[in-house]
């Protein structure tokens, strides 16, 4: 596939587990290795080619709208101020107009991982095929998680095709908090607040969602306690944050 230039960044979500930290911030203006998360993914998301990214926001809004007009380019970025919190899907859904046509990403707000040999990002568009599938997910080994992550989210057959956890089952798989989705997936969809559950749940069902397995580290967080590990982390290994 052509290579998306277009991402959603999910950055509206209160960070309730992440306080005290998230009390007078966002979740996504929090440091890490020196440099914001949100500072991060979008850093990434350049780094692969993408020029316009939508940024939603709802809780101190006004620092994350401050913090973006200081970013300089690239990639361009739309602002979307939510006045209420319309969840992951609705959120997405809100930002159509802006995102395009054709596949784009979809990168939590919070997410913070450091690539393999090949970016993240182009090994899902490198999976991309719009004949057998309306998203693909990048997933993570629950076992390599340092932080708490229960019993996982997703399974995979030998094609990558993603199921859910079953009643009382231990998956091997969590949601590593980016995807690449067509516009397609929205088709029907409600208005309104809903999660991307709902449109992943109905892929899943006729055969078309996937997922890639991340093959660099992944950072689940969650809590505060998380946010000093992955800290920690990156400084043992000095790193600095970035890849």
């Amino acid at each position: 596939m052509t290579h998306p230039r277009t991402a959603m960044l999910l950055a509206a979500g209160i960070g309730s587990r992440m306080r005290p930290l998230t009390e007078a911030t966002a979740k996504p203006l929090l440091p890490l290795g020196g440099r914001s998360l949100i500072d991060h993914a979008l850093d990434r998301l350049a780094a692969v080619g993408v020029e316009t990214v939508v940024v939603n926001a709802h809780w101190h809004a006004d620092l994350v709208a401050a913090h973006l007009a200081a970013r300089p380019g690239p990639p361009g970025i739309v602002l979307r101020r939510e006045d209420t919190l319309l969840d992951t899907g609705g959120g997405v859904r809100a930002a159509l107009g802006h995102l395009g046509p054709d596949p784009f990403f979809v990168v939590n707000g919070d997410s913070f991982w450091l690539d393999g040999p090949v970016p993240a990002l182009d090994r899902l568009a490198a999976a991309w095929d719009a004949a057998t599938a309306d998203g693909v997910l990048l997933v993570h080994r629950t076992f390599q998680t340092q932080a708490e992550t229960g019993p996982g989210d997703f399974a995979l057959d030998p094609w990558g095709q993603a199921r859910r956890r079953r009643e009382r089952e231990i998956v091997p798989y969590i949601y590593a908090g980016i995807q690449l989705v067509a516009p397609g997936l929205f088709a029907g969809a409600p208005e309104g607040r809903f999660s991307m559950n709902l449109l992943w749940d109905r892929a899943i069902a006729a055969g078309r969602l996937r997922a890639v397995v991340h093959d660099g580290l992944w950072f689940h967080l969650s809590t505060p306690a998380d946010l000093a590990a992955a800290q920690a982390t990156l400084s043992a290994q000095d790193t600095g944050g970035s890849r």
